[in-house]
């Protein structure tokens, strides 16, 4: 392509690559979602379609970005964690998000209709994104543990909340201030006593999110070698604890550091 004059504008464009070896998570967020759901009258505290709905489109993304090892989602939030040492898109921050934002979101309204088929789309969903980086180990097990804890404390929350609400017959006012200063023990204790909900018999996926991963698996081949392969699998279990990741060393272990 021949040079023009007009080329210099070029220089303008910023640098936003992202340090090397280090994990990259980008995590995306939908924009006035209180006003998305109600729209599409979401059943509170959880629909369990939009819920699956999300993971769908998590699960896209995984597909089409061999990079993303894993994600982890909640409400109408996901983060994707992609190899530390990436170098897709040569690490631009920008390339890495408005990618995966747009994967998530066309993915929302294309499969839309196979978990309601029944509800017209109103309008479109938005999402924005950002990208974090984590230098260790240690510190993107942190992350993700933060992420976890927030979907419990915000689902235990919503579900006494819309309880006192749709059950109870209190405003929306009357239940936030009925559940003011009340700790994780006095919900509990509103939802046992007034409701007869155990909140520990709450669906795992409400209560822990998704974690959506690559799962190696062993293929039998005809000569009678094992090769392996990787399956994308969806759980809703407990990744603050080490359990999960002792059971699946492989995602961690090519970057041990901390």
């Amino acid at each position: 392509m021949s040079h023009s004059k007009y080329e210099y504008v070029r220089q303008y464009e910023s640098d936003d690559k992202l340090l090397p070896n280090c994990w990259i998570v980008i995590r995306i967020d939908g924009k006035a979602f209180h006003k998305f759901s109600d729209v599409h009258q979401f059943q509170k505290p959880n629909d369990k379609p939009a819920l699956d709905l999300m993971n769908r489109c998590a699960e896209r993304v995984l597909d089409q970005f061999r990079d993303v090892l894993l994600a982890y989602g909640q409400s109408d939030e996901y983060s994707f964690v992609f190899r530390k040492d990436t170098v897709l898109y040569n690490r631009r921050a920008s390339k890495l998000m408005t990618n995966i934002v747009s994967q998530f979101g066309s993915s929302y309204v294309f499969y839309w209709k196979d978990f309601f088929p029944e509800k017209q789309l109103k309008f479109p969903p938005v999402f924005d994104a950002r990208a974090v980086l984590y230098p260790t180990n240690l510190t993107l097990r942190d992350y993700l543990s933060w992420r976890q804890v927030d979907c419990h404390i915000n689902n235990l929350y919503n579900t006494t909340f819309w309880n006192l609400v749709l059950k109870g017959g209190l405003t929306n006012q009357q239940a936030q201030e009925k559940l003011k200063g009340t700790f994780a023990a006095d919900k509990n204790e509103i939802l046992f006593s007034q409701f007869g909900i155990n909140y520990n018999n709450e669906r795992d996926q409400f209560k822990k999110g998704t974690t959506i991963y690559r799962e190696r698996v062993e293929v039998p081949m005809e000569n009678g070698q094992i090769k392996i392969r990787s399956k994308i699998t969806a759980t809703h279990c407990d990744i603050i604890g080490d359990g999960f990741w002792e059971d699946h060393t492989y995602l961690l272990d090519p970057y041990k550091d901390a």
